[in-house]
């Protein structure tokens, strides 16, 4: 049985999320700053690409560019990035976070993706 590929397209605006949609991605993973790695987007651009597409939009949550290394104010502005992106209908969220050491902060990362339940967690 053939496996069926996801296109996922990286995108910074709500007309580029259209057309990817229209050009066949299966969802978006919706950021801004692209040139930076990609940034938490606005409120405002969530909610028109989540009313002006169909498909599934996974939302970056990364408060700035640079390290993964978060402090303190940094994560609470995450945390409430993903309540927002849950209350705008995001269908999943996607981020990073290190400790100083380089590995992954795995106590950070479990409390956002509890946080973020029922979307998906990239």
């Amino acid at each position: 049985m053939p496996h069926k590929i996801l296109v996922e397209a990286c995108v910074d605006s709500v007309d580029s999320a259209v057309a990817a949609e229209t050009g066949g991605a299966h969802r978006i993973e919706l950021c801004a700053a692209l040139r930076e790695g990609g940034l938490t987007p606005s409120a405002g651009t969530i909610a028109v690409t989540r009313q002006r597409t169909t498909i599934d939009i996974q939302v970056m949550i990364r408060p700035r560019g640079g390290d993964f290394l978060y402090s303190d104010t940094e994560y609470a502005s995450m945390q409430r990035d993903v309540e927002m992106a849950k209350r705008l209908g995001s269908n999943g969220v996607v981020f990073g976070l290190l400790t100083p050491d380089g590995e992954i902060d795995v106590r950070r990362t479990e409390q956002l993706t509890e946080q973020a339940r029922p979307m998906a967690v990239t």
